[in-house]
């Protein structure tokens, strides 16, 4: 009997190997800052970064180690169309002005991370490699075709319609019925992306309190009291930065944001003439089915990484490996034998509306809703948040004043995923 590929796995991001989650005792908390961030992942350093360069002081709070959420553990796509609605539909919600100034946001969301990447002098194997969407039943080529017409005509886009003959060029596979090519979308390594915004922001003064829950945030006069379990600070403005692990601290935010399970599985090293053979350009695929699937070769051209929301919920990587490896052979079927050395999965934040949000309640700011494609949007709108607590009007986005909608009764608690999972895998099967 062979060996179950599965044995063996590692249960936590591959990317961890070369960047592990690192534990500090937690620091002493100070009485007061300009600025208290909640969350340490990409939207919180990049809106760290922009408050100190700005002239603030600035505490970053973490309940578990820094980066430990998404920013370190999904795949690293960069996508210049970060959202899930289509362009026509972000017309019918919004209108024709609005619809273009937020998707060529979603274009400034990649200027502005490659911008950041030369400025900071942050090696992070950013590439602007493309990305290849697949088809995955013929009638979504054409969906594709209409849809690049409408990129080309409104946005200018640089998104080429690839025939099923051509595809080999960007997938080793005939699995799907032709694509399109997003020509300057790219792949990052995550973790040494995040790292390198960590230092950044220790070297400018920001202080990283990790292991430090806050739990709870009040107005005092013109301050905010942050509280957490081992003491209070006094922060005269406040940024929430948590996306899909934003827990109970501000419940108007809690309940319009939409935890979903994201998982990923890495293969042991394999030949790089096989790599190559099998994804050519080295970039980021995904395809058109509601239970999206995105992969990529890693960033050292040895491995395939398989990721995907196979079961939405919140989920343990070892159930839901199996889902994602089944799929690898169905693109790939020679990879039969390949171990997987790596499974792991992280919460994305996804709203009611397909839309990304930032805005205040109560006073908070905040900037989430990245639908799984928040690489660089998430750096983008932290950013924006750290210019709106300087005061700057180069804060405004084409997101400002956006309603950002909730659902009666819910607070939280996705309970509805597993019925929109099994409702996704059969219009996926129907096509």
């Amino acid at each position: 009997m062979s060996e179950d590929p599965l044995t063996g796995t590692t249960y936590q991001p591959f990317w961890w190997e070369e960047f592990p989650r690192c534990k500090s005792e937690p620091r002493p908390i100070p009485k007061e800052a300009d600025v208290a961030i909640v969350g340490s992942g990409y939207t919180g350093l990049s809106a760290a970064l922009t408050a100190l360069r700005g002239g603030k002081s600035v505490v970053v709070f973490e309940a578990a180690e820094a980066g430990h959420g998404a920013s370190s553990r999904n795949g690293g796509g960069v996508g210049n169309f970060p959202f899930k609605l289509s362009y026509q539909n972000t017309e019918k919600m919004l209108g024709i002005d609005r619809a273009k100034q937020l998707w060529l946001e979603g274009k400034a969301s990649v200027d502005y991370l490659e911008a950041l990447l030369e400025r900071e002098q942050i090696q992070a194997n950013f590439i602007r490699s493309g990305r290849y969407v697949g088809a995955h039943k013929p009638n979504k080529l054409d969906y594709l075709k209409a849809e690049a017409d409408t990129l080309h005509s409104r946005l200018g886009a640089e998104v080429e319609i690839i025939e099923a003959s051509q595809q080999s060029e960007h997938i080793g596979s005939s699995f799907y019925y032709g694509g399109r090519f997003n020509v300057r979308d790219g792949v990052i390594h995550p973790a040494k992306f995040h790292q390198g915004l960590l230092e950044r922001v220790k070297t400018a003064g920001g202080l990283i309190i990790d292991g430090t829950s806050v739990t709870s945030l009040n107005r005092e006069g013109n301050a905010i009291l942050v509280r957490t379990a081992r003491g209070v600070m006094r922060a005269g403005q406040v940024a929430i930065g948590a996306n899909g692990y934003t827990d109970g601290v501000l419940p108007k935010l809690v309940n319009r944001i939409i935890p979903v399970a994201s998982q990923i599985i890495a293969t042991e090293e394999l030949p790089e003439a096989q790599v190559n053979r099998l994804i050519p350009r080295g970039n980021m695929i995904i395809d058109t089915k509601r239970t999206v699937h995105y992969y990529r070769a890693s960033h050292d051209g040895r491995r395939i990484l398989m990721g995907g929301r196979p079961l939405l919920k919140n989920s343990e990587a070892s159930d839901a490996a199996p889902y994602l490896r089944n799929f690898m052979l169905k693109v790939w079927p020679e990879l039969e034998k390949t171990k997987i050395t790596h499974a792991w999965g992280g919460k994305l934040g996804f709203t009611f509306d397909k839309l990304p949000h930032i805005g205040m309640i109560d006073g908070v700011h905040y900037a989430c809703g990245y639908l799984g494609s928040g690489v660089a949007m998430s750096t983008y709108l932290g950013h924006k948040l750290g210019l709106r607590m300087l005061n700057d009007p180069a804060a405004s986005t084409a997101l400002d004043g956006m309603n950002f909608p909730t659902m009666p009764m819910y607070s939280g608690n996705p309970w509805f995923l597993s019925i929109v999972a099994a409702y996704y895998r059969i219009r996926d099967a129907i096509g």
